[in-house]
């Protein structure tokens, strides 16, 4: 399955970063990375200035979230039909943070409709908090949170796996602990859905993230700021 190397940038940068893309490509040419596709979801007010440079650069490009509705008096918010025609093509949904703050299952499952009716791939975020990791209850609480947040007869999604305990943080999940969540994601979504795993994702342990079962790419935060560092967990993959 091919690779999907992603970068998450949160809330990070200025209207400078617009020109990060070509400097990645610099780095990693197009040539180069044939096998894999590379994406950047950057702040909203990013995407359209960097649709240009994302397109010369053979590298894909996505928001952070959307709302569920088509439009309406949402303040703050983005819809997906806004997400698409500032040239974006997937969407994240569900992200832990997002999750702290009150989203639920439910949310995230209208939101990945909204985004699919636009013709705009969902990046669907599960994971699990490390209580609930030593209470040997992580992949119960992964899989309703699948169940709950994938919406039913939705094939063109990506599904990304990130502990909660790991992003950020420093800490890792073993590979041993990667290769059991994934196996157990991969008997819920079949064999066509991409898995990601996300969680403290860096150029120091990406060949062997990348290399394990099951694991089809990254969602990739802090490391996928300084375009030499994804360019080096690209070149892992």
């Amino acid at each position: 399955m091919r690779p999907l190397i992603a970068g998450n940038w949160k809330m990070h940068g200025d209207m400078s970063w617009v020109d990060k893309p070509g400097a990645f490509a610099e780095l990693l040419p197009a040539a180069e990375r044939e096998h894999l596709d590379v994406l950047i979801c950057p702040p909203s007010l990013f995407i359209a200035p960097m649709a240009a440079s994302c397109h010369e650069g053979n590298i894909l490009l996505g928001a952070q979230n959307c709302h569920d509705a088509e439009s309406g008096a949402h303040t703050g918010e983005v819809s997906a039909e806004m997400v698409k025609s500032a040239g974006a093509d997937y969407v994240i949904v569900g992200h832990s943070e997002r999750r702290a703050g009150g989203e639920t299952n439910a949310d995230v499952a209208a939101k990945a409709i909204a985004a699919a009716k636009q013709g705009v791939t969902p990046i669907i975020c599960v994971g699990e908090s490390l209580d609930i990791r030593k209470a040997d209850e992580a992949e119960a609480v992964v899989s309703a949170q699948i169940k709950a947040s994938v919406p039913e007869g939705l094939t063109d999604y990506v599904l990304a796996y990130e502990p909660i305990w790991a992003i950020g943080t420093g800490m890792t999940a073993t590979a041993e602990d990667i290769k059991a969540m994934h196996a157990m994601i991969r008997d819920i979504v079949g064999p066509n859905v991409r898995i990601l795993y996300g969680g403290s994702v860096k150029p120091a342990n990406a060949k062997e993230i990348l290399g394990t079962d099951n694991v089809n790419g990254a969602l990739i935060g802090g490391a996928s700021l300084e375009m030499e560092s994804l360019a080096a967990i690209a070149r892992a993959a």
